[in-house]
C-alpha cells in the first residue's frame, strides 16, 4: 500500500511539473492582449484589404470634421472682417465638401456607418463661434480650427503609414493634402496662438522629449555637413515648390 501511494505521489509530481512548464507557453500563445492579436481581432476582411478599427475610426473622424468645419468655414466667409479669415473659410468649405464626398463613397464600399451630425463638443465650438464677433471671432475661429486640424493631421499620418486597406490609404492621402492646406490657410490669418498649441501638446505628451542638450547656437560656429548626392546625378524629380518659412 505504501509502495502504491509513493508511486501515485511521484506521478502527481511529474504531472504538476509538466503543467507548470507548459502553462507559460500556452498562456502566451493564447492570450489576446498582444498588439498583433488585437489588430487581427479588430480587423475585417474586404476586397481592398483588411479594415482595422483605426481605419474605421479614421473614416468617422473625417466625416465628423466635415460636419462642423464646413459650416464653420461658411460662417467665416459670411461674418469675418478680414480677407485672410474669409479665404481660410473658403478653403474649409471647398476642401471638406470634396473630402466628405470621398469619405462617404469609401464608407459605402466598406460598409462603415457614418454619423450625420457633429459631436456635442463640435456643436459647442460652433455655438462658441456664433456667439463671438469682430477680432474675438477671428481669433476663436483660427485657434479652434487650427487645434482641431492638428489633431486630425496626426491621425491621418498614422493611418497613411499603417493601413492595409487601399481605399483607406487613398483617402488618407487626400485628407493629408486637404488638412495641410487648411492648416496653412489658418496660420496665414495671423491669429493662431502657437504657444497655446505647444502647451496643449506638452500637457498631452506621455514621454520625455529628446533633442540637443543645449540651446541652439546663433554664432555660426556649428555648420552641419550638407546631405548631397555623390553618385549618378541625372535626376528627373525636383524639390518641393512649397516656400521656405521666413526666419
Amino acid at each position: 500500500m505504501r509502495r502504491i501511494n509513493g508511486t501515485a505521489l511521484i506521478i502527481a509530481a511529474l504531472v504538476a511539473t509538466l503543467g507548470a512548464l507548459a502553462y507559460p507557453v500556452w498562456s502566451y500563445a493564447d492570450r489576446s492582449g498582444t498588439g498583433q492579436a488585437n489588430l487581427n481581432a479588430s480587423s475585417v476582411a474586404t476586397q481592398w484589404g483588411p479594415l482595422s478599427a483605426t481605419d474605421r475610426d479614421f473614416l468617422v473622424r473625417v466625416r465628423l470634421a466635415g460636419l462642423w468645419e464646413l459650416p464653420a468655414g461658411q460662417q467665416a466667409i459670411e461674418r469675418a472682417p478680414s480677407e485672410a479669415v474669409k479665404a481660410a473659410g473658403d478653403h474649409l468649405v471647398v476642401g471638406h465638401t470634396d473630402l466628405d464626398r470621398r469619405a462617404r463613397d469609401v464608407a459605402a464600399k466598406l460598409g462603415v456607418e457614418l454619423p450625420n451630425q457633429p459631436t456635442e463638443q463640435q456643436q459647442g465650438w460652433l455655438r462658441e463661434l456664433t456667439a463671438a464677433s469682430g477680432e474675438d471671432y477671428e481669433r476663436k475661429f483660427a485657434n479652434l480650427l487650427r487645434a482641431a486640424h492638428g489633431k486630425v493631421f496626426a491621425l491621418v499620418a498614422q493611418v497613411r503609414a499603417t493601413t492595409r486597406n487601399s481605399l483607406i490609404r487613398q483617402l488618407a492621402t487626400d485628407a493629408n493634402q486637404t488638412v495641410l492646406d487648411h492648416i496653412t490657410m489658418l496660420e496665414g490669418t495671423g491669429f493662431v496662438d502657437f504657444d497655446a498649441i505647444a502647451r496643449d501638446a506638452a500637457a498631452a505628451a506621455t514621454a520625455s522629449p529628446t533633442g540637443p542638450p543645449h540651446a541652439p547656437r546663433r554664432d555660426g560656429a556649428y555648420q552641419p555637413v550638407p546631405a548631397e548626392p555623390t553618385g549618378d546625378q541625372s535626376f528627373t524629380s525636383r524639390p518641393s515648390t512649397m516656400p521656405m518659412p521666413m526666419p
